[in-house]
């Protein structure tokens, strides 16, 4: 798993990985896709909370995921929602509507009610399926893969989509550069001092050096891009193919028909 987030890593034997490692990016974007733009405008907390569970279980089953990833999903982000339900809840209208919704406690003239806590558990609910709908691409696929894929399937201009890729490889750098810095800071004794005013000094002493340091890098990379004639032709050759396949098409057409199938329960069902 490490490999799949180290951006200069090759790219691994999807073989031997799950289902969802296995996926194209655009697939995994593609099919959820409908999903996300339909739950903007849904006010059904059930089809939320059905389209919030299969988002679970495809990440639990096809995913590799860590144990901190885990916990994330599994405890932090329930707790977020319930808290995002009673935040929401508190803006809604707090006046008891015309079937009878009990008021579950007041403050004063204030009443929040059971009607205003649904409304603030179906907002609540459509973040968090969207944001697991999201998880499904952004936990299973690596930026240099979603390069790649945009520029072998969707043909955007390679020259466009690679130096993305570089500017993306430039974060792992920085970092790197700034514990450099960091560390020559505390051997010259630039680094003394406590309380806000010496943590500001010191980052803004790295600002500069860490500025000089991403031009020389940004002056390399252009220079190996012009001495390969990046740019030169209309194509290149690819070294690591990310193909949209047969798979990727059933689980962008399956995806589809499960959102459609179970909108169209919802709107059958009586409420």
């Amino acid at each position: 798993m490490t490999a799949r987030l180290d951006p200069y890593a090759d790219a691994p034997d999807r073989g031997a990985l799950r289902f969802l490692h296995r996926l194209n990016p655009l697939a995994k974007i593609a099919g959820p896709l409908p999903a996300m733009i339909a739950l903007v405008f849904t006010r059904d907390p059930a089809v939320c909370a059905a389209l919030a569970v299969l988002a679970l279980l495809l990440l639990v089953v096809g995913a590799h995921l860590s144990g901190r990833a885990l916990l994330g999903l599994f405890v932090l982000l329930p707790l977020v929602t319930a808290l995002l339900s009673f935040s929401f809840g508190l803006w809604a209208d707090a006046a008891p509507d015309a079937t009878g919704s009990g008021i579950l406690f007041a403050v004063g003239d204030y009443r929040f009610t059971t009607a205003a806590l649904a409304v603030g558990a179906t907002t609540a609910l459509r973040l968090a399926a969207i944001v697991l709908l999201s998880l499904l691409a952004g936990l299973t696929s690596t930026g240099p893969d979603l390069v790649r894929a945009l520029v072998q399937q969707l043909h955007v201009p390679y020259r466009l989509g690679y130096t993305a890729l570089a500017a993306y490889r430039f974060v792992p750098r920085f970092g790197y550069e700034l514990d450099v810095i960091r560390q020559a800071h505390r051997v010259r004794g630039m680094a003394a001092g406590r309380g806000p005013l010496p943590a500001v000094r010191r980052h803004l002493g790295y600002v500069v050096p860490l500025l000089a340091s991403g031009i020389r890098h940004a002056e390399r990379v252009a220079l190996a891009m012009d001495s390969r004639a990046f740019g030169a032709h209309p194509t290149r050759t690819e070294r690591h193919l990310v193909p949209f396949r047969a798979r990727d098409c059933t689980f962008t057409l399956a995806f589809w028909l499960a959102t459609a199938a179970l909108y169209a329960a919802a709107a059958l069902l009586p409420h």
